[in-house]
């Protein structure tokens, strides 16, 4: 019966490792997406803007085509000592009970299984390498006619691909600055 349960536990254990692989290895996604916003405002007006907000926030202009009113910007992801550090932990965490289920198995090796905790460094240098990158940031604005009584208003429809959290910070500064207005 005791057998049965370690036994048990070992396969949810090796479950919980499973998924803490995924987890680690997911912090270095890319995350890019598209996001398009509507705006009263001239297009160029608008352009000058979002690269004037955009490049205080340490990005640069890389390229940009006057036709179809694209600007290309780039910027150096950094990553985060906090989530670094997290990382490092949770693999600390999941060696330990991956480590101690083994024990409970083989007592004999007991010390040579805590060794695995002598691992668990490699998933905050694996986040470390992979979140260090450049990101960059698509901006594309078309004008559009748009005003609901017909009558002939200047308007900008912009399409920014970035970071999910670029794109979070962006559509914060904006209802902030809406609220001013």
């Amino acid at each position: 019966m005791t057998e049965t349960i370690t036994y048990s536990t070992l396969f949810l254990t090796l479950l919980m490792m499973v998924g803490l692989v995924f987890f680690i290895r997911a912090s270095t996604k890319d995350r890019t997406e598209t996001l398009t916003l509507s705006r009263p405002s001239d297009p160029l007006v608008l352009l000058q803007d979002l690269t004037t907000y955009f490049e205080a926030r340490s990005y640069a202009v890389i390229a940009a085509e006057a036709e179809p009113r694209r600007i290309t910007l780039r910027g150096r992801l950094r990553p985060s000592v906090f989530l670094a550090g997290f990382l490092t932990l949770l693999a600390a965490v999941g060696a330990l009970c991956f480590a101690l289920v083994l024990t409970n198995l083989w007592p004999d090796y007991g010390f040579i299984f805590l060794g695995l905790l002598s691992l668990a460094p490699v998933a905050g240098w694996f986040y470390w390498r992979g979140a260090d990158r450049d990101e960059e940031i698509s901006l594309e604005v078309r004008p559009h006619a748009g005003a609901s009584d017909g009558s002939e208003t200047a308007a900008a429809k912009v399409t920014v691909t970035a970071h999910r959290d670029e794109l979070i910070a962006l559509e914060q500064a904006l209802s902030a600055e809406a609220k001013k207005s």
